[in-house]
């Protein structure tokens, strides 16, 4: 999960790109850049850590131009550097940026092709730099000294027969124009819109829609799985379909947990799916327990709150604020480590006693992945005095890794992998557990667009729509992302600061 925007204007950028990416500083953390283009030259500001701290005015000044893009991080496969902070460039052929939100499944075979038999080399451990030299190989086979879109559209089309996985990306060809594009499923999403200016309009690619209603952009649409839109740099668009066979397959997990709710993508608002998944939620709990005791539905701020609300609604609850979040805590199932988790949880978190004391209470979360936070949660429900603590999902139980660009962990470290529904309540100490039916989560979701055939699921079935994943590659993912790994690598980075400080 990462946040990209691509943007071209009459005007400077730098600032439209820095508002966008704080909008969207939801889907990363890590790290962040901008790229922008002045006629030929490209300007570059990137580094590990939020927005607002990455870009000074000193920065903002230099970021000069009136087309550019910009990415927001956090870490998936690959190490925590800030060597892999985006956008990634390479100067052949015409000098060419790229930022991407998602996860080739076969970047590895990918990097040795571009080696052996596109003479590239791959400086990183990032997937979308292996993307980058992909899109740059094929625009480079078209062998002109000045292109047009349709050389764009043929290279996104050779992108698209040899990579495998998620990606939505956006690519800035200097002094010629941005490209936005999607993988042939549309796993990750990618919206584009445009903005009335005194000569025309300004057009904008953006992870989420809400970046372009912030800034004033009207939506135009999503791209599409598959489809490539081309903004020049002269103020055109155009836009293509550049796969042969595409599939509408997005990642449920954005209506679940990642998008902001304020967003609309792939035409289904968010908002409306999680009011949705909370009355399928409710219709279940009265299904299963018809005479249940609950005094009150809290959420567990923050995205949970629109579904707990229309669950509560539904089961005619009252409803409350029991917890007060410290906002400035990260997420914490992307925190770096167990015992970081574990100690930020409670530092994320206060419970106001008064909706807890003497209470059957029902927490509601999107979702349980590791279970180390809502263990903590319902341990702080009880402390603050709730006579039975009860917990509903509004995601089924996440069994499976992510391999789209979600940096779950590994599947033994997923607390219902394994396990039943009772096994899970008991190891987070629920005197009762609730998940969403995956079909009712599926139904919440299409419901706001039938046009999508199927969505992907993977992290609750085990079943990847884009294929080339087999028991290897998920083993190879376990090996890098584990917690324990993940540990090695810092270790390893940090002598390689220290050797450098005393050298």
């Amino acid at each position: 999960m990462c946040g990209i925007v691509g943007i071209v204007s009459n005007g400077a950028v730098n600032q439209s790109i820095y508002d966008a990416l704080t909008i969207l500083q939801h889907r990363g953390q890590d790290a962040a850049g901008i790229m922008t283009c002045e006629g030929s030259q490209l300007y570059l500001r990137k580094s590990n850590g939020l927005v607002r701290d990455v870009f000074h005015t000193r920065h903002m000044l230099r970021l000069r131009g009136k087309m550019g893009i910009g990415h927001v991080r956090y870490p998936t496969a690959g190490c925590e550097s800030s060597a892999e902070a985006q956008p990634f460039y390479v100067n052949s052929p015409y000098g060419l940026t790229l930022a991407h939100n998602g996860n080739l499944v076969n970047a590895e075979s990918l990097k040795k092709n571009l080696f052996r038999e596109d003479l590239r080399h791959i400086n990183t451990d990032s997937d979308s730099e292996v993307l980058l030299n992909v899109f740059a190989h094929e625009l480079q086979r078209r062998g002109k000294l000045r292109i047009n879109a349709d050389d764009v559209f043929a290279a996104v089309s050779g992108v698209h027969q040899r990579c495998k996985g998620a990606y939505a990306a956006v690519a800035m060809i200097t002094g010629f124009g941005v490209v936005a594009f999607r993988d042939p499923h549309g796993v990750r999403p990618l919206v584009y819109g445009r903005r009335k200016n005194s000569e025309g309009y300004d057009y904008m690619a953006a992870s989420e829609s809400v970046a372009l209603d912030s800034l004033g952009f009207e939506l135009i649409d999503d791209v599409r799985p598959g489809e490539a839109v081309f903004l020049g740099y002269d103020g055109s668009i155009v836009t293509r379909q550049c796969a042969d066979q595409p599939s509408y397959s997005p990642c449920i997990f954005e209506h679940v947990y990642l998008a902001r709710p304020d967003s609309i993508i792939d035409n289904v608002s968010v908002y409306k799916a999680r009011l949705r998944m909370g009355e399928a939620l409710a219709e279940k709990i009265e299904r299963e327990r018809p005479q249940h005791d609950i005094d009150v539905v809290i959420p567990i701020p923050d995205t949970s709150r629109t579904a707990a609300l229309q669950l509560a609604n539904t089961l005619g609850i009252k409803y409350r604020e029991g917890f007060i979040k410290n906002r400035y805590i990260g997420r914490t199932f992307i925190m770096p480590g167990q015992q970081q988790r574990k100690k930020s949880v409670r530092q994320k978190l206060n419970a106001i006693e008064l909706e807890f004391r003497d209470k059957n209470v029902m927490l509601v979360d999107d979702s349980i992945v590791r279970g180390t936070t809502s263990q903590q949660i319902i341990q702080m429900a009880r402390d603050a005095g709730a006579r039975n603590v009860y917990f509903a999902s509004a995601a089924p139980p996440v069994r499976y890794p992510n391999v789209y660009g979600i940096d779950m962990p590994t599947k033994d470290e997923l607390i219902a992998h394994g396990r039943t529904v009772e096994q899970i309540a008991e190891e987070i100490g629920a005197d009762w557990l609730v998940f969403q039916a995956l079909d009712d989560l599926v139904e919440a979701v299409r419901k706001g667009n039938p046009d999508i055939s199927e969505f992907d699921c993977s992290v609750f079935t085990g079943e990847y729509v884009t294929g080339g994943v087999d028991a290897e590659y998920l083993d190879h993912i376990e090996q890098l992302r584990s917690d324990a790994a993940k540990q090695d690598r810092r270790l390893a980075d940090h002598e390689v600061i220290e050797l450098h400080n005393n050298a």
